[in-house]
C-alpha cells in the first residue's frame, strides 16, 4: 500500500487534514502469491528476478516476502469497492506478468500442494528470522491478505481492535484457501493459519482500552528479545506500523480476486461498525483470548463446510448463519459506503461456489494431481 500520511500517527495523535465522514475510510490490500514453475506447479525460487524485471516497470507495485518462492503485491489505498476490485486485479496482471518475465507463474494459494523446500530472500532481517526461529521459519511458505483500513487516531484503532476480534473468524472461514502442505491433505481448510500459529507472536490478543497500553506492550514484547523487531507482532489484526490503519492479517489470500474485494469491503464495514460504537459509548463485548482462538482454530479446521462458532453466544452453529450474522452486524455500515449490494453479490457467490479449499479439493478430485490443483489455481489467479 502507498501510505496517506506519514508514520507518525501511531504516537496517538488524531491524523489532520481528513475529512471525517462515514463511509469515506480507504481500504487497501496486501497480497502474498506462490512463484511456481510452469509445468510442474512446483513453487520457485526467483523472486529476486520477478522484481528486478518489476523494477523497470512503472507501478508494479511488487514486494519481496520471507521466502523466494513468494511474492507480495500492494493494492492503492481506494475509497470504493469498485475502485479496489480494479486495483487488486490490476497488482494480479502486474504480477502474473513480472513471474512470466522469469519464467514462472504466480498462484493465489495459502500453501504449496506440492513439497517444496523452501529458500529465504537473502536480507539482513530475513536471514536473522531464519537464524533465530529455526525451522518455525524454514517452513513458512505460507501466503495471507492483509486488509489496511484507515483510522483516524492510533486511540480510535484500539478500541476497534478491542471490539472487533470476535468477528475476524468468520473472515478466515470466507478465505480459507489452504487445505494442502507438502504432498497431503491437511484436513483443515486453512493450514496456513496452523502453519503461522508456530510463531509466538501471532493469534488473538487481550483486549488493550488505550493506544498507550499497546504500544507498551508491542515496547515489552520487544524488549524481551524474543521478537526482531516490532513488525513480528503478528496479531490476527494490529496497528499497522507504516500507515495510519487497522491491518487485518487472519485471512489466507484469496484464490479469487471477488473473494478479497469480499474480505476488503467487509474489513473496512467491521471497522467502521466498531468505531461507532465506540464513538457512541456502547459496551464493549468482552469475549476471552480462550475462545477467540477456540474459533479461529474452528475456522481453520472447517471453513464454511462445518460449524463456525457464534461471535456473540461463543456456541456452535452452520458456517452459512455465522457469515450472515457478521452481514447483520455490518449491515449500516455496509450500506453508509454503498456496499451492500455488491457485498450480497460477492457473498452469495462464495456461498454458493465455496471458498478456495473447496476449489483446491474439487480439483485434486477430479485428476489425483496436486500439479493440476495448482495448474487451475494458477489460471484463476492471472484471471482475476
Amino acid at each position: 500500500m502507498v501510505p496517506v500520511t506519514t508514520p507518525s500517527w501511531l504516537n496517538g495523535d488524531p491524523i489532520c487534514g481528513q475529512v471525517r465522514t462515514v463511509g469515506s475510510r480507504s481500504v487497501g490490500v496486501e497480497e502474498e502469491f506462490l512463484l511456481v514453475e510452469p509445468e510442474t506447479g512446483r513453487p520457485k525460487a526467483v523472486a529476486g528476478t520477478v522484481l528486478q524485471t518489476a523494477g523497470q516497470v512503472a507501478g508494479s507495485d511488487l514486494e519481496a516476502e520471507l521466502q523466494q518462492q513468494q511474492l507480495e503485491t500492494n493494492s492503492r489505498p481506494c475509497q470504493s469497492l469498485d475502485d479496489l476490485h480494479r486495483d487488486v486485479r490490476r497488482c494480479r496482471a502486474s504480477a502474473a506478468a513480472a513471474a512470466g518475465r522469469a519464467g514462472a507463474r504466480v498462484a493465489a494459494l495459502g500453501t504449496s500442494p506440492v513439497f517444496v523446500d523452501p529458500r529465504p530472500v537473502r536480507t539482513s532481517r530475513y536471514q536473522r528470522m531464519a537464524e533465530e526461529f529455526g525451522l518455525t521459519a524454514h517452513e513458512q511458505l505460507t501466503c495471507g491478505c492483509h486488509v489496511h483500513v484507515e483510522i483516524f487516531s492510533a486511540d480510535e484503532g484500539v478500541a476497534v481492535l478491542d471490539r472487533a476480534g470476535p468477528w475476524l473468524a468468520t473472515l478466515l472461514a470466507l478465505s480459507a484457501n489452504s487445505p494442502f502442505w507438502q504432498g497431503l491433505d491437511s484436513s483443515y481448510a486453512s493450514f496456513r493459519y496452523q502453519v503461522w500459529g508456530r510463531w509466538p507472536c501471532s493469534g488473538p490478543a487481550e483486549p488493550f482500552v488505550t493506544a498507550q497500553a499497546y504500544r507498551q506492550t508491542v515496547r515489552q514484547m520487544v524488549a524481551t528479545g524474543t521478537l526482531i523487531d516490532p513488525g513480528m507482532v503478528y496479531f490476527n489484526a494490529r496497528l499497522s506500523e507504516r500507515y495510519p490503519t487497522i491491518e487485518i492479517r487472519i485471512a489466507d489470500v484469496c484464490l479469487r480476486a471477488d473473494d478479497t474485494a469480499l474480505i476488503a469491503a467487509l474489513a473496512r464495514a467491521l471497522v467502521e461498525t466498531e468505531a461507532t460504537a465506540t464513538r457512541e459509548a456502547r459496551a464493549a463485548p468482552r469475549v476471552r483470548t480462550e475462545l477467540l482462538r477456540l474459533a479461529a482454530w474452528r475456522a481453520s479446521r472447517s471453513g464454511l463446510d462445518g460449524a463456525l462458532l457464534n461471535p456473540v453466544t461463543g456456541q456452535p452453529e452452520q458456517a452459512a448463519t455465522v457469515v450472515h450474522m457478521l452481514l447483520d452486524h455490518c449491515r449500516d455500515a455496509l450500506a453508509d459506503a454503498g456496499d451492500t449490494g455488491a457485498v450480497a453479490e460477492l457473498m452469495a457467490a462464495v456461498l454458493t461456489q465455496g471458498n478456495g479449499a473447496s476449489f483446491q479439493r474439487a480439483a485434486y478430485r477430479r485428476s489425483g494431481r496436486l500439479s493440476d490443483v495448482i495448474r487451475d489455481a494458477t489460471v484463476v489467479t492471472e484471471v482475476g
